[in-house]
């Protein structure tokens, strides 16, 4: 048996880190960050990502080998906040910050598409939210895969600006909406969803973090974060009317923005999805966010989750299973709840292994319905960045049919890259 136990030793590491393989999207050194990935529902093996500020990568074999490319729009020009979608036909979308030759910068949210699984966009795109001079920041998108009346119906959610970062007590944010029901051609007039108003300082007293979901009857949820905490409104009328008054989720204690070492800045943005698979937990409606309560210095990834179209809120159930209380900080998380199974994923950094900066990635994982979660370690070594360098305010995970891919920006000795790890739950 003697003989036997280092070659047993030899294979463990090895037969681990085949499943979870990190793998390097890009090519380009050209300080990638913010990262957004999208599988494709009708051939998963197309996997499509983005990057600040105008990079994508394609995939046709589950993410083990991209290929890098640079996204135009030459009428309206491309500036960060990349956010990538399918529909339920396969048509991918590309929502970025506009930067036009002849405007404004960020004075609307652009979207364009591709019909060959992100070999080519169309350009220059279509826009919507031009309301100059106030600026357009941070949208993200949904698609209804379901089968309801609204099916194939596009829908953006994004932050508007009076005067981006004005200290101006007269100046407020707001989240706005806009939905195209002919494939990203046309954009409905962008219209103001929520009910209290927030700052223009780009932090916890703004209104942002507007991340639209679709229910299992084609609802519209969408959450945000603000100086009144985690508030959620809806539509189920495909967008046409929404609640009146802001549903209060829940608290997110010291707001989204916090200070961690080392990092150039880090938020805690609320992250809403909704199960519309044929689990159990059919219609449950899941906001992911983290925030300070165990302690300053000890920020902490949570979900809450309504059973009742968002009517109300479960507590906060923490997701990072280390030991509470410990100083050290988990942040920048990213959910998705895979349409097929109803699995919860999430993906976060994580620093609880080590007394300095060094930071891994994990992957969280529920099949209870958010009740409890397995973490999972899935970059192969840490890294450690620098505060003089911008690292980006987000990180990305999306699933399909229990699986995973997981992407994030890694940051070491001053060079950014991105990441990315696919998980195949089946196996």
């Amino acid at each position: 048996m003697k003989k036997f136990l280092p070659v047993i030793f030899l294979l463990l590491p090895a037969l681990f880190f085949s499943q979870n393989k990190n793998i390097q999207v890009n090519t380009l050194e050209n300080r990638p960050n913010e990262v957004s990935i999208a599988i494709n529902p009708s051939n998963p093996q197309n996997i499509i990502a983005g990057a600040n500020i105008n990079n994508y990568y394609y995939s046709f074999d589950g993410g083990l080998s991209w290929v890098n490319q640079v996204i135009k729009s030459e009428q309206y020009g491309v500036w960060g906040d990349p956010c990538l979608i399918f529909n339920s036909k396969g048509t991918a979308y590309f929502f970025h910050l506009s930067r036009p030759s002849a405007g404004e910068w960020i004075d609307r949210i652009v979207c364009q598409w591709s019909g060959n699984g992100g070999k080519t966009w169309d350009d220059p795109g279509a826009f919507t939210g031009l309301n100059p001079p106030r600026k357009q920041d941070k949208s993200w998108a949904c698609s209804d895969n379901t089968e309801s009346k609204w099916k194939n119906n596009v829908y953006v959610t994004w932050t508007e600006f009076d005067t981006y970062g004005t200290r101006n007590t007269l100046d407020s944010s707001r989240i706005m909406f806009s939905l195209s029901s002919d494939g990203g051609a046309t954009w409905s007039t962008a219209k103001r969803i929520n009910e209290i108003s927030g700052d223009c300082l780009d932090s916890s007293n703004s209104t942002e973090g507007a991340v639209p979901c679709i229910g299992p009857n084609g609802e519209i949820y969408v959450g945000w974060g603000g100086p009144a905490g985690i508030k959620l409104d809806r539509s189920v009328d495909g967008g046409n009317s929404w609640l009146q008054k802001d549903i209060a989720a829940g608290d997110q204690y010291g707001g989204w923005a916090y200070d961690v070492d080392d990092i150039y800045r880090a938020n805690g943005l609320p992250i809403t999805d909704c199960d519309i698979s044929n689990s159990k937990y059919r219609g449950n409606i899941y906001i992911n966010f983290s925030d300070r309560r165990n302690g300053e210095d000890d920020v902490d990834i949570f979900i809450i989750k309504s059973a009742d179209g968002g009517n109300t809120w479960s507590r906060a159930i923490r997701v990072n299973d280390d030991m509470t209380g410990n100083k050290k900080q988990q942040f920048m998380s990213w959910m998705h709840v895979d349409p097929v199974t109803g699995a919860v994923n999430v993906i976060f950094y994580d620093r609880r292994n080590y007394d300095n900066s060094k930071t891994d990635v994990y992957l969280a994982r529920s099949t209870d319905g958010g009740e409890s979660f397995t973490n999972i370690k899935i970059s192969e070594e840490p890294f450690i960045p620098v505060k003089s360098i911008f690292f980006g305010d987000y990180i990305a995970v999306n699933s399909y049919n229990d699986f995973a891919a997981c992407i994030w920006q890694r940051l070491e000795n001053q060079k950014l890259s991105v990441q990315y790890c696919g998980i195949d739950f089946r196996k």
